[in-house]
């Protein structure tokens, strides 16, 4: 699947499918008010199929589906219809897990993770069982011990699993009951580790987007002196590297790479390097993802402001602060 094009730059738009194109159809096919469950879960089941084993791919569309699908019925209706398939056991489940993350709330724990494990049963190779009980871990906070034995049975089963780094970035954050402290310690473990091109490359950079974003919600000097996050150490290196390899053609094939290009130009332009994001935005092609954007504004707007600063500072030959 190509994940840049050489066409003129497009104008903005948010995107939940990333381009994936199979998706995107099944997004704009499912019924607009859940009146066509039956069908909408045979479209779902079918992408499913078409994906096998791509693991970095199903999760990627298993993630999107669940949370356009959340809360219409599509997921029980095809639960009840075929009890022992693995994806309706994993689609269920994420959409589950949708709903208990939007509320931090899950009633029927035991249920959610006895389907979790009959998906592993059924799919040993699949690590997205795992990876929803990773997120369940979230809502419920599961011991410590707990936690990284789900992490080890996502990890071993596909080690740069985007999808089982995000859960656990969000899991450690002081926002879901975590710390700053033990986000840092994740990624001091894991980031000499992560190929440069990993699905899973941009945790360094996603951990300190948000701690940047914390620092502006603090307001006063922190707020101020947020940007100066990115200068020096490990993060800087990170961050210059990025800038560099990321938004190359063919560098990156994960499926959301686009999602991770959206935080790097987010970054350099918070770290005041405007002109240095000119090549990420070109690369994505005004595909817009809400998050890192939408915090302080609407994302499409806040995107288009950023991406005018870095015309602005590419034509003058400058940074781009």
């Amino acid at each position: 699947m190509p994940l840049f094009s050489t066409r003129p730059g497009r104008r903005p738009r948010l995107s939940r499918s990333l381009g994936d194109t199979q998706l995107d159809k099944v997004l704009g096919k499912l019924s607009k008010r859940g009146s066509g469950k039956a069908a909408d879960a045979e479209l779902i089941a079918e992408l499913l199929t078409e994906t096998g084993d791509d693991w970095d791919l199903r999760g990627h569309r298993v993630s999107v589906l669940a949370g356009a699908a959340s809360g219409t019925g599509i997921a029980e209706t095809w639960l009840e219809r075929d009890p022992d398939d693995v994806d309706a056991l994993v689609f269920h489940s994420w959409t589950t897990l949708v709903r208990a993350l939007e509320e931090r709330s899950l009633d029927d724990t035991d249920t959610l993770i006895t389907r979790c494990h009959r998906a592993a049963e059924l799919s040993p190779a699949d690590p997205l069982p795992w990876v929803v009980l990773l997120g369940t871990a979230r809502v419920v906070r599961f011991g410590h011990k707990d936690v990284d034995a789900l992490w080890r049975q996502a990890t071993a089963r596909d080690p740069w699993n985007r999808e089982a780094f995000a859960q656990m970035l969000a899991l450690l954050s002081p926002e879901e009951g975590g710390s700053s402290a033990s986000v840092l310690d994740f990624v001091d473990a894991v980031r000499t580790r992560i190929p440069a091109n990993a699905p899973c490359a941009a945790v360094e950079l996603t951990a300190a987007v948000r701690q940047y974003q914390g620092l502006l919600a603090q307001g006063g000097m922190r707020a101020m002196t947020a940007g100066q996050l990115f200068e020096g150490g490990h993060l800087a290196a990170a961050l210059h590297q990025a800038a560099a390899l990321w938004p190359k053609p063919g560098f990156f094939q994960h499926a959301a790479a686009p999602a991770d290009l959206n935080v790097l130009a987010y970054a350099l332009c918070a770290a005041g390097r405007a002109a240095d994001a000119h090549p990420v935005f070109q690369a994505l092609q005004g595909m817009v993802t809400s998050w890192p954007w939408d915090v302080d504004g609407p994302a499409l707007q806040r995107f288009e402001q950023h991406l005018a600063k870095s015309e602005r500072g590419r034509q003058g030959g400058i940074g781009g602060s």
